[in-house]
């Protein structure tokens, strides 16, 4: 039977007891029903998981005992960057959440002109709290022992900049008129690094700026793809290719 699997903040240690409180205690408690002395796994973000199990279960809150470390890696080989133009809603969500299944090791949420979205600096912080606890989430589900990193995010020229700054990774940018292939692709030296627009795409002169710092227009097929399809198929198609898929 596949364990629950549950992610605490702050470093683990075997043979300690932590408090689980919050949705986490209620998911285990109401959702799952599932009572003292029921296994759990536990991982911290760190690396590596724990056995653990129910030691008291009352109310909103559960106290478990920390077993033995187990030094599991899910991680990908490859070291993909996903940079997704800030979509709408679910639409972003759900990329934050199929890209934490699919192993991106880094995720930053890109402004650009045809963003619907714009952000003030604490709806910026809101929106990646709302994200990290996605990507969580989508780690628990799917064994990884590592957290995504979600970055803040950032206008676009300020992101090309900073990119400008790795020689050694390999930079793509999804486009419906690049001429480039995957299989143009050589293997990498470093990691990659995915710039994906949002739903309206990005401006021409956007995507001459991408080429400029180094970025390959990349065209995955004939037809044109929604923003959260193109990130799903970039990314395992990426990890098929280089990773581990």
């Amino acid at each position: 039977m596949r364990l629950t699997r549950v992610y605490v903040e702050g470093p683990l240690l075997s043979g300690k007891r932590v408090k689980l409180e919050g949705s986490a205690a209620s998911h285990i408690t109401r959702v799952l029903r599932l009572r003292v002395g029921a296994a759990l796994i536990l991982f911290d973000g760190a690396g590596g998981e724990y056995q653990a199990s129910i030691d008291k279960a009352h109310g909103g809150e559960v106290i478990v005992a920390v077993g033995a470390r187990e030094a599991i890696e899910r991680e990908s080989p490859l070291a993909l960057t996903l940079a997704q133009g800030v979509s709408r809603g679910e639409r972003m969500d759900l990329v934050v959440q199929k890209a934490t299944e699919l192993g991106v090791a880094r995720l930053v949420p890109v402004l650009t002109e045809r963003s619907v979205v714009r952000l003030t600096a604490q709806q910026s912080d809101r929106k990646v709290n709302h994200w990290r606890a996605i990507a969580i989430a989508a780690c628990e589900q799917c064994g990884r022992n590592r957290l995504p990193t979600v970055a803040a995010p950032l206008a676009l020229k300020d992101f090309l900049k900073a990119a400008a700054g790795t020689p050694s990774e390999t930079r793509l940018l999804l486009s419906p008129v690049g001429t480039a292939a995957l299989n143009d692709v050589a293997r990498p030296d470093g990691g990659i690094t995915v710039l994906i627009g949002p739903e309206g795409g990005l401006t021409d002169e956007e995507e001459h700026a991408a080429v400029t710092a180094g970025f390959t227009a990349l065209r995955l097929g004939p037809r044109v793809l929604r923003t959260e399809t193109a990130a799903i198929a970039a990314l395992a198609l990426l990890q098929r290719q280089f990773g581990d898929l």
